[in-house]
């Protein structure tokens, strides 16, 4: 986010209040700490003095067993207010006499207290502090004995005084602080006011080229120096200026020739930075675009994976048994959502074209059935797991003019969200309605919570999630912009309905399609050519060496050629192994991970192509790595063929197929 500019008049008085309020919390802060320590030590002793006092005074009562001196004694304490209730115990810890402050409780410990804090190092004398009330208790004691313990409990002022503090330093520091905001309002123009003038006529010059303009020199101080430095460098660019402009029409008198390409020279360069701009604003826009872009990444790559690990669970649940028939169609849920999610990722592949400004969009006729189908079962596990039942109408035979991926993103988007933010037990319904000719209106209708029409109107802002901040449910709050911005690239329009308590219903309306711009099933065809091309295998297996580090994908490669009995494959862990294999096995055809540890692929392929008996051997890529600039490479330094992880079962076969129908029959492993 860029952060608004801030003038130096606002960063001066921001620097004098921070100095301000800084001196004045230090040295205040000192002061009080000082003043409260003094004060509660003299609070102590004076408590300490009377209890020494009245200890002094009832000893003899003490030793004569005379209760009624001891009250006697104690009454004196009326004397002082801040005194609320004192009282004499025995050597036995017994209450022997008390004294209560009008107004005050008379309640007192049965014994005196143990432990508490020293008043005085190495003094006897020990308080405890609670609250509003201040407790000391003081031994008395004649000749070394024990004769009893004197207990006061007083006002503790301590707390008073504090308040009083904090009153006195919140209205020192409010009137310090005014104080200093007028001084740097009346004084920080001396500051920034020849600074202001040098922006101003900085401004000027760049925006009317006029380089005769000049800074006014107001102070005497070191904005004056730059005053003059900024002059004087105005009046080198004006000479240099009137030079050039010389110059250049001595050279129009001297030779024409030459002037014209001096115009053609300045025309290209004014040419280029005029490009620059350009690229530079598009780059920023490119910029903002990949930021929202791959912000909506974790809303969108979920849903697919919801689906995968939510089927691929129960399959591999052993207190979940399954039927044939429910495997075939949990791997066929996982296998669409599978493609779905690789083609996000492709799009994230496709960066460069979200930095230009530009979505790709492949509009077709689209089967709706098809789509809604794939979402129900994409988005079932999430609705189970949160007990919501989701209906989605009969399958409508029409089909609407989208991108397909694209189409199914934004239903998945508007599904989980009703799900998501369903209650516990509710329903989502999906409907289609044709609002006018050629129009065909999709709406997913949940029974949340509702919004309301503040909420409604924020609901389409970016990384606005309406209060959801902090709720339980996962999100980034541009899923719904994402979602409108790819409604209307597709021609189309998204809106929405809501009561609060009852629930929302967002809609979106599409083109429809002509039957007759339908493409064709290209499946029968596809399974026809790949009939043919297990028709043609080879009767004699041929060799295949698969050079991979990671146990899953050679696990998954070795699965794919069990089911083929032309080929036969041995594997080696790294390019070393490989190149050994290599000489001894003469593979028909060489399947090699680019990023190997030891020798990468592309030192394994220039070694085979080093030695003689190898160089023959084609040799395929299969590689995670899926840019554009990555493949060309790879086929430049001479790889035959180049797979992109996750392997394609049906390209895995056709790349085979095509390197070995190639290769000559001499050159192909002897039997």
């Amino acid at each position: 986010m860029i952060r608004p500019r801030r003038s130096i008049r606002e960063k001066l008085v921001t620097i004098v209040m921070s100095t301000t309020l800084a001196a004045l919390a230090v040295s205040v802060g000192t002061v009080v700490a000082y003043d409260l320590r003094s004060y509660k030590s003299a609070l102590l002793n004076d408590l300490a003095t009377q209890a020494e006092l009245v200890g002094h005074m009832t000893s003899a009562a003490l030793a004569f067993d005379d209760a009624r001196l001891a009250r006697e004694n104690l009454a004196l304490l009326r004397s002082r207010p801040s005194v609320r209730a004192a009282a004499i115990y025995d050597e036995k810890g017994t209450l022997f006499a008390t004294y209560v402050a009008p107004g005050e409780t008379g309640v007192f410990p049965v014994r005196p207290a143990q432990g508490g804090r020293l008043v005085h190092a190495g003094g006897k004398e020990t308080y405890v502090g609670s609250g509003e009330d201040l407790v000391l208790y003081k031994p008395i004691s004649e000749n070394g004995d024990l004769l009893g313990t004197v207990y006061l409990r007083s006002q503790n002022q301590m707390m008073e005084r504090m308040r009083d503090y904090l009153v006195i330093c919140a209205c020192v520091t409010v009137l310090a602080l005014f104080i200093a905001w007028l001084l740097v309002r009346r004084l920080g123009h001396t500051i920034t006011t020849p600074i202001d003038a040098i922006t101003n006529i900085a401004r000027e010059v760049v925006a009317r080229r006029d380089y005769s303009r000049r800074a006014p020199r107001i102070s005497e101080d070191e904005a004056a120096e730059l005053v003059d430095s900024f002059n004087a460098m105005l009046t080198e660019i004006e000479q240099r200026t009137r030079a050039l402009e010389d110059s250049n029409s001595e050279i129009v008198r001297l030779n024409e020739r030459l002037e014209a390409r001096v115009q053609e020279r300045t025309a290209q360069l004014e040419l280029a930075n005029s490009e620059l701009e350009l690229a530079i604003e598009e780059a920023r826009n490119a910029n903002q675009a990949k930021s929202a872009f791959l912000s909506s990444m974790s809303h969108e790559l979920r849903t697919p994976l919801n689906a995968i690990l939510g089927f691929a669970q129960i399959l591999a649940a052993d207190n979940m048994p399954t039927t044939l028939d429910q495997k075939k169609e949990f791997a066929g849920h996982i296998l669409k959502s599978g493609r779905h999610l690789l083609t996000l990722i492709n799009e994230i592949l496709d960066l460069a074209k979200v930095e230009a400004g530009a979505l790709s969009l492949s509009m077709e006729p689209v089967l709706l059935a098809e789509v809604l189908e794939e979402c129900q079962g994409m988005i079932a596990p999430l609705a189970a797991a949160r007990g919501v039942r989701v209906l989605f109408p009969a399958a409508p035979a029409v089909r609407v003019q989208a991108d397909r991926t694209r189409l199914k993103q934004v239903l998945l988007n508007l599904l989980s969200n009703a799900v998501k933010y369903n209650r516990e037990g509710g329903a989502v319904v999906v409907d289609c309605a044709q609002p006018a000719p050629q129009r065909l209106r999709l709406s997913v209708q949940d029974t949340g919570m509702g919004l309301s029409p503040e909420q409604v109107a924020g609901l389409f802002q970016p990384f606005n999630r309406l209060g959801q901040e902090t709720g339980t449910q996962e999100g980034t709050g541009i899923g719904l912009v994402v979602t409108r911005r790819l409604v209307e690239l597709m021609g189309g329009e998204i809106g929405v309905t809501s009561s609060p308590g009852v629930g929302s219903v967002f809609w979106i309306e599409l083109a429809c399609a002509d039957a007759a711009g339908t493409a064709p099933d290209a499946a029968p065809a596809a399974r026809a050519a790949a009939g043919a091309a297990d028709g043609a295998a080879p009767a004699r297996a041929s060799t295949v060496l698969y050079i991979e580090d990671n146990p899953a994908n050679l696990k998954l490669v070795q699965e794919i050629v069990r089911f083929r009995s032309d080929l036969r494959l041995v594997s080696a862990p790294d390019g070393h192994f490989g190149l050994s294999l290599a000489r001894s096995q003469r593979p028909d055809i060489i399947l090699m991970d680019l990023n190997l540890p030891g020798l990468s692929g592309f030192e394994v392929l220039a070694q085979l192509r080093r030695e003689p008996e190898t160089a023959r051997i084609p040799v395929i890529a299969v590689s995670a790595n899926a840019m554009r600039a990555d493949i060309e490479r790879a086929l430049a330094v001479g790889f035959a063929r180049y797979l992109t992880k996750p392997i394609d079962i049906g390209q895995f076969n056709e790349a085979i197929d095509g390197v070995l129908a190639q290769r000559p029959a001499e050159h192909r492993q002897p039997e």
